[in-house]
């Protein structure tokens, strides 16, 4: 027991370290590592980037040859393949690391318990599972990926304490208070795409950036390349009405316009800007909003946020596409003539749609409310 308590206690500072590459992994997982010998910290490093070095590599690189006989505290299953990076099992066997104590299995099939399998053959100790929910969180969007090929999706909403999102007119702004504003600046920025409706590019003219002088205090520090690289940002446009001077197109290069239209005029004007477009359609003649989110996936996109309307909502609602919900909820009354959360048919109590709320949140005055959607 008391062996675990430690080992637990180096877990949690290794996933500390994780989490300062939430805003820069990628496609790759959130990966931290401790190496301590006699009680001792001796290394202490996390995965930035994709392309770049792994956590347990660059931690064996700062203890040098004082990692013999370490044990080391790894987040994530050390890999066990060459990719764009040597196998890190072989680099913990190669250093004399005598135990690995791990968070989480790897799922990505050119791992998937291989990375043990090297390390048990080569005497090192194992112990795996330890603080394994912590890891979840941490990770969910590229476990939900590995195991599914899709990304996790999540739909953040605004809405007043009577359930609606806005007026009658269309005014939203703003119903929730600077904290919890804030706080959504945190969810793009780990997310790889934001989806909107055009309905929403059309009233509100956004940009749908990360904006790192908005995050909240905590996160200010993390590494970023908000300057350089903004999440894509998926605008879903059936008729492809989106006008060319969208402020949306202020950083083109990451917008992908979906649609339904075969305009081959009005998709060159769009590319000419830098962005790309793609063209989906479903059997009714609106964009499948399926194959959105599958695309999504075979590009690598682990998390996935939705900003948009009760439209597009209530259809990804619908259409089981959304996995979690992020519900900010404001302290005031709108009435009920303003807009409702999600716009969806629901007619019978028996089929009322079921979540599971994992976390309560103040924000200032306003709550987060974060739940799973029950599929």
């Amino acid at each position: 027991m008391k062996h675990k308590s430690r080992h637990k206690k180096y877990l949690k500072k290794a996933l500390r370290l994780a989490a300062k590459g939430m805003f820069t992994t990628g496609a790759n997982p959130r990966v931290g590592c401790l190496l301590v010998k006699n009680g001792q910290v001796i290394a202490e490093a996390y995965h930035q980037r994709v392309g770049e070095p792994h956590a347990e590599a660059l931690a064996l690189q700062q203890a040098g040859s004082k990692a013999a006989g370490a044990t080391a505290y790894v987040t994530l299953e050390p890999c066990s393949h060459q990719g764009r990076n040597p196998p890190c099992a072989d680099a913990l066997i190669h250093a004399g690391i005598k135990r690995v104590v791990v968070c989480n299995d790897d799922p990505n099939p050119l791992v998937a318990g291989q990375g043990y399998d090297k390390l048990r053959n080569a005497g090192i100790s194992v112990i795996s599972g330890l603080l394994a929910e912590r890891g979840d969180e941490l990770n969910r969007g590229f476990f939900h990926r590995m195991h599914t090929c899709l990304p996790w999706v999540r739909c953040k909403l605004a809405q007043s304490i009577d359930g609606r999102t806005a007026m009658a007119s269309g005014e939203s702004f703003w119903i929730t208070g600077k904290p919890a504003r804030s706080h959504v600046q945190y969810w793009r920025g780990r997310s790889g795409a934001i989806i909107t409706g055009i309905e929403t590019v059309l009233a509100d003219d956004c940009q749908l950036t990360v904006r790192p002088d908005q995050l909240p205090q905590k996160y200010r520090k993390l590494g970023h390349d908000f300057a350089q690289q903004q999440p894509l940002r998926v605008v879903i446009d059936s008729e492809l009405r989106i006008p060319p001077a969208a402020r949306v197109f202020e950083h083109a290069a990451t917008v992908l316009v979906v649609t339904a239209s075969e305009n081959r005029q009005k998709s060159q004007q769009l590319e000419a800007l830098g962005a790309q477009v793609k063209v989906l359609p479903d059997q009714q003649g609106a964009v499948d909003l399926g194959a959105v989110i599958r695309y999504l996936g075979t590009i690598e996109i682990n998390e996935v946020l939705v900003e948009s309307g009760p439209t597009l909502a209530g259809a990804m609602l619908q259409q089981q596409l959304l996995d979690e919900l992020l519900i900010f909820t404001a302290p005031v009354i709108m009435g009920s003539a303003a807009r409702p959360l999600f716009k969806i048919d629901i007619e019978e109590m028996a089929k009322r749609l079921h979540i599971k709320p994992i976390q309560f949140k103040a924000l200032g005055n306003d709550w987060l409310i974060r739940a799973l959607v029950k599929q």
